[in-house]
């Protein structure tokens, strides 16, 4: 079927084809109206189902190109995976191929899987037949002309099972894996005490809030130029002296490693994070005037981002941001990128003085103290998490390290009193040096006692953590 994403369809399709939507429950939250133009879904989806409601008998089957997200997307997939028809007639899905590293579409970075499913029964848990196909030989693609016995040749097939990550929930993502590897990862998998938060999000108009500090004036003042390189919108690059108080240390995505994260440029922070809105204009104007200047230079666009428009009313701050609130200032942050293919986790907490505040494709969990950032840290860069969030969530996607993950993540609150607690917190500490200076032996001997501590705290005998170990190396 076609891949082409719901927001990407022609208004008057996504009208049309509204009701097919709504018939085979494939937008499960919420009504479509709120959904329309912002889902994530995939008219494949509707494709399948149409195509299994129309040309299928009982008991035929379908077999299917389809992307990998139907299975491992978040909320997208949901309505896909109740696997029934508007009719109320079961799917059972009997077999899927999991070719997303063999990418066989030549230009082209799709998702993609084969799926063959058969009309009139449910499907079953734990689905025994996902093959993970692997290249076995490196720098060299597979070409679209290639033979079967010439692709089979350069690869190798693992046999999976596949079960919902949530087992209260059968449309969650899926889990896949080892039967036995993911008979380990369920002890790790549930609700963490902590809550994770995007960073800081303009709207859409980085090219306001992100600057470079390029003069210190003795008077006090600072001179910004507004990054714009590479911005979605397009705005006017200025330099002008603003005052230096609202100016903060922004953290992106590129800027975290794992153990070592550092601010590259700096963001206009003009949040208030108790009211969720800008700062009242009348402060601006009077605490922070030359800043009200700036940013009333660019009042036409940012009173047209599709966001303000939705969150603020005309008479409040133009000026106004999202995803800012307490946590954006707490003192310590355990940060990683989203878009990623595993986690890689390092603490933050000042530069230069000043706060550093992630911008909002960085999931951070606010901490109070230094022990029990790091100790979160040690564990989200365990291999057991990183094993258990590959196992379920799509490496390399946009949402793959988005704040959800502590909501499968279970990380136990930091105890002080707690001697492994204690113990990780000091390794991450560490491990943090041993990237500044270089030491790569003792960075692979720190992890690996972290490794063994995550273990204990999720109670993995030395057999489950082996085996984890060996699976996250083989998806790798």
């Amino acid at each position: 079927p076609p891949w082409v994403n719901w927001e990407n369809l022609p208004e008057n399709y996504r009208d049309d084809t509204k009701l097919l939507w709504q018939e085979h429950g494939l937008f499960p939250h919420g009504g479509m109206d709120t959904i329309l133009g912002k889902g994530k879904k995939d008219i494949s989806m509707l494709m399948t189902y149409v195509a299994m409601d129309r040309y299928l008998k009982k008991g035929g089957k379908l077999g299917f190109l389809i992307t990998q997200s139907v299975f491992k997307s978040a909320g997208a997939g949901q309505g896909f995976r109740r696997f029934q028809l508007g009719n109320g007639e079961p799917i059972q899905v009997l077999h899927v191929d999991d070719m997303v590293e063999l990418q066989p579409f030549e230009g082209a970075s799709n998702r993609t899987s084969v799926v063959i499913l058969q009309k009139g029964r449910p499907t079953k848990y734990p689905m025994p037949s996902y093959l993970y196909w692997k290249k076995t030989v490196r720098g060299k693609s597979i070409a679209m002309t290639s033979r079967l016995e010439d692709v089979l040749g350069m690869t190798e097939r693992k046999q999976f099972a596949a079960e919902p990550v949530d087992e209260h929930d059968p449309t969650s993502s899926w889990l896949t894996g080892k039967p036995r590897a993911i008979k380990a990862v369920k002890k790790i998998l549930g609700q963490s005490d902590y809550v994770a938060h995007a960073g800081c999000y303009s709207g859409g108009a980085n090219g306001v809030y992100w600057v470079d500090v390029v003069d210190q004036r003795p008077d006090g003042l600072v001179v910004v130029a507004n990054l714009t390189e590479g911005t979605k919108r397009k705005v006017e690059s200025i330099q002008m002296a603003i005052e230096p108080d609202l100016v903060y240390p922004l953290l992106r995505g590129r800027d975290v490693t794992r153990w070592r994260a550092g601010a590259s440029a700096r963001i206009l922070m003009v949040q208030d994070p108790d009211k969720r809105r800008g700062i009242d204009e009348d402060e601006m104007k009077t605490d922070y005037p030359k800043t009200y200047l700036y940013l009333k230079r660019f009042e036409a666009v940012l009173r047209e981002r599709p966001a303000y428009r939705r969150y603020f009313g005309a008479d409040e701050p133009f000026y106004s941001m999202f995803d800012v609130g307490d946590y954006t200032f707490a003192p310590y942050k355990v940060v990683w990128p989203n878009i990623a293919s595993e986690i890689v986790s390092a603490v933050i907490s000042t530069q230069e003085g000043k706060l550093i505040l992630p911008q909002h494709i960085v999931t951070l969990v606010a901490c109070n103290s230094q022990e029990e950032a790091h100790f979160i840290c040690a564990l989200m860069n365990s291999q057991v998490v990183n094993f258990s969030l590959q196992s379920y969530s799509m490496a390399g996607g946009k949402s793959f390290g988005d704040p959800h993950v502590l909501q499968n993540i279970r990380i136990p609150k930091f105890d002080s009193a707690n001697k492994v607690h204690q113990e990780l917190a000091g390794l991450s500490q560490n491990a943090h040096c041993a990237v500044t200076i270089g030491d790569e032996a003792g960075l692979r001997e720190l992890e690996d006692g972290i490794d063994k501590l995550a273990a204990q705290i999720w109670g993995l005998t030395s057999e489950e953590l082996k085996e984890i170990k060996e699976s996250l190396a083989e998806l790798r």
